[in-house]
């Protein structure tokens, strides 16, 4: 936990519903333990898509399509989300997912390792959602920069691991170690890499963002 619970109870008690069709999909992710953003990172996101009114949107890591959804509800029109995923099994439920929502024509699906699908795209974009494989995240980097236009938002979920981060290698789970360890590096390099300006935020699980200078 990074922030006190009963603040975090407080803060989603003055949560606004979505559509109906998102609160719904939010509640079968619950009960499937499929992992989508937390409630205060939602608010957090909904308010930089509606400052930054970005046209073109790359996600990696679709899930079961939650985000990309909540995000279309914030986007300018006219504008399109490319969302990357591997997963198989969550590929046809995220499809489906889209067009209960009616945003299938808004949101393009792209199959594959995240990485290689990265390689195959030109951008730019706008804003880039990083929300896959924690251990990845200083791999998929290079190619985020490289995606990323100039004044474009980088924003990456879940980084400070529930507060596990701050934590010698040797005090995490040997299980965890080798995603412990790359988290680290790549906050490191966000921070320091001379073309970004980034701020860590102790929000929901830790969020890094950045801005291409």
């Amino acid at each position: 936990m990074i922030v006190d619970e009963r603040m975090i109870t407080y803060i989603h008690s003055l949560e606004t519903a979505e559509r109906s069709v998102i609160e719904e999909i939010e509640q079968e992710a619950l009960e499937t333990f499929v992992p989508i953003i937390r409630k205060e990172t939602q608010s957090f996101l909904k308010v930089l898509l509606a400052m930054k009114q970005p046209m073109q949107v790359l996600e990696v890591g679709t899930a079961i399509g939650f985000s990309a959804i909540l995000m279309s509800e914030y986007l300018p029109q006219g504008s399109h989300i490319t969302t990357i995923e591997k997963y198989e099994k969550r590929i046809p439920i995220a499809r489906e997912n889209f067009k209960r929502a009616g945003r299938e024509d808004q949101i393009t699906l792209v199959e594959g390792d995240a990485l290689e699908v990265m390689r195959s795209l030109t951008g730019p974009y706008d804003f880039i959602f990083m929300d896959a494989a924690k251990g990845q995240y200083i791999h998929y980097m290079p190619e985020a920069i490289r995606l990323l236009a100039p004044g474009g938002v980088l924003m990456s979920d879940n980084v400070l691991q529930d507060g596990d981060i701050i934590e010698s290698r040797f005090a995490v789970e040997r299980r965890n170690r080798t995603i412990h360890s790359r988290m680290r590096e790549y906050l490191y390099e966000l921070k320091h890499d001379e073309r970004l300006q980034t701020s860590i935020l102790p929000l929901g699980d830790g969020v890094a963002l950045s801005v291409r200078k």
